[in-house]
């Protein structure tokens, strides 16, 4: 393209411009004067205003619809305010489920530990009794042990003393015979 191309274009683009501008003021000259028109019109006619007559008749009904009108504000009212008691049981109600739901889940979760716990209380409890069953054994393997010393010493000292029986003597009564008790006529 060459420089006497682009020239006229550009030339060609500024008159098409300048055109359509010209032709807008137009338009917004004819709009201008439509709106006084109009406005004249609505203004010097009074066919658009009610007669007496009618005027009458339409107060009555107006009164009609009025009444009507108040009966269904009132029953709008009474309707917003059942669906405001509504809406405060149901906020009640939901923060009622939140906290029933948290306590479920708290409850869930105790149930879930009490095998443990139950479990660590019985390991603490049986701690004493371990010790107590420790400390009886040894004494019990003591108390065996010193049995068994106790053993071999009187085995010993019954080796000693060449055959004979230690036997426990009893004292003898007068005649030198022995009475037996006697129990009567039984």
């Amino acid at each position: 393209m060459s420089q006497t191309d682009t020239y006229t274009q550009q030339a060609a683009l500024q008159s098409e411009v300048s055109h359509l501008h010209e032709e807008l003021q137009l338009r917004d000259q004819l709009v201008q004067q439509l709106s006084q028109e109009l406005f004249r019109l609505v203004k010097g006619n009074t066919t658009f205003l009610p007669t007496p007559e009618v005027s009458d008749r339409n107060q009555s009904q107006m009164l009609a619809l009025r009444e009507e009108l108040q009966g269904v504000e009132q029953q709008v009212t009474f309707y917003q305010e059942q669906i405001s008691d509504r809406d405060g049981e149901i906020y009640h109600l939901r923060q009622t489920v939140q906290e029933l739901t948290d306590r479920s889940r708290m409850l869930e979760q105790v149930v879930q530990e009490l095998p443990q716990i139950y479990r660590q209380k019985f390991a603490e409890r049986l701690v004493p009794v371990k010790e107590k069953l420790a400390q009886l054994q040894r004494e019990n393997r003591q108390l065996h042990a010193e049995l068994q010393s106790v053993s071999y010493r009187l085995a010993v000292k019954n080796r000693n003393t060449d055959g004979k029986l230690d036997l426990p003597s009893f004292p003898r009564l007068g005649s030198g015979r022995a009475s037996l008790p006697s129990f009567g006529n039984a």
